[in-house]
């Protein structure tokens, strides 16, 4: 199949070059970067020496493709869509162009009018774990924000459950590595101010709010704190229940959800340092671990993921292989490292 990346300097276009070089059913056709345009493909990411000979090209000299994945800055799909759509009929997009499906979220979220309101009903939210169905029916997927797609995994059992308080809030925290942010260049990322940090740079009105409400249909109480880590991250979030329960109820609840999962670790042992899901060895994988701890009528749960790649391209190939009828792992059966 002939697949193309649109935005392919990046770190999540950088990780669905790596991830589709070793595709068994894809063939890498073109990829672009305006900024690098001419330049092989691992000038900017150099793990893929002599891995690929491909060279970046413009946005202006793309052919038609069997499958195009975008992974340009927010605004810019929705902007030109038209000019994308007339390049291949299925598109799996990385940004956030078209994850909500009200328009009037955009205007409070983004504070942009959505110029392409009425497409965003053909556009299937990515999470393949709750949308399994409609991506296998879709000819568009937007993948999910990464602190949305790690707390939405973790929340999503629960609260299909009859366990939740629902007049009680959630309240979450993710802990984010600096990948999160991108590779342009910022003060915040600058070295002597990055290094140590453990710094909360979103502690109300993180824009995967959005996400988390639309997909949990209940509000969320999200922080996001920057810590001195480049990928992954580690959200904590309280729930709180109606009553008292044992922590066997809330097994059987994940296990039931997520037992057929490929991609969804239990974490949760009663001895060694890796007793709760950690971020640090999901590096490069696309699993998400959940774990959870059960204190009287409130549930602790913790999740992890890499959030270039569960959070964004190990995300997209998992949705392309769903949509193209491939193995589910197709390409994604990294295991990780330890120690890293």
């Amino acid at each position: 199949m002939r697949v193309s990346i649109v935005g392919g300097s990046g770190y999540a276009g950088g990780e669905l070059l790596r991830l589709l070089l070793q595709h068994p059913h894809v063939n890498i056709y073109q990829v672009t970067s305006e900024r690098y345009r001419g330049k092989p493909v691992y000038t900017v990411h150099p793990n893929l020496r002599k891995s690929t000979d491909m060279k970046f090209c413009s946005m202006e000299d793309l052919e038609d493709v069997d499958l195009l994945f975008t992974a340009l800055p927010h605004k810019h799909l929705m902007k030109n869509f038209d000019t994308f759509r007339d390049l291949s009929e299925r598109i799996i997009d990385l940004s956030a162009d078209f994850r909500l499906k009200n328009p009037e979220d955009y205007k409070k979220w983004y504070d942009i009018d959505h110029p392409e309101p009425e497409l965003l009903k053909e556009f299937v939210y990515g999470i393949v774990e709750i949308h399994r169905e409609e991506i296998k029916k879709t000819r568009y997927v937007s993948c999910a924000g990464c602190n949305a797609t790690v707390t939405i995994l973790s929340l999503y059992p629960i609260l299909k459950s009859s366990f939740i308080d629902t007049e009680r809030p959630i309240v979450a925290e993710a802990k984010c590595g600096s990948s999160e942010g991108g590779n342009k260049v910022s003060e915040a990322s600058h070295h002597p101010e990055r290094s140590g940090c453990v710094r909360s740079y979103r502690p109300t009105a993180h824009r995967h709010i959005a996400e988390m409400i639309q997909e949990l249909g209940h509000p969320v109480h999200f922080s996001a704190t920057s810590i001195e880590m480049v990928r992954g991250i580690l959200v904590t979030s309280h729930v709180f229940l109606k009553e008292e329960i044992k922590e066997m109820d809330i097994w059987k609840l994940y296990r039931k959800e997520y037992w057929n999962e490929p991609f969804i670790r239990i974490v949760k042992t009663k001895s060694g340092i890796y007793r709760y899901p950690e971020p640090k060895i999901l590096a490069g994988t696309n699993y998400c671990d959940i774990g959870f701890e059960v204190d009287n009528d409130r549930v602790v749960i913790v999740g992890a993921i890499d959030n270039l790649m569960k959070g964004a391209a190990g995300q997209g190939v998992h949705a392309m292989n769903v949509m193209c009828g491939f193995e589910e792992t197709a390409g994604l059966k990294f295991t990780g490292l330890h120690p890293i």
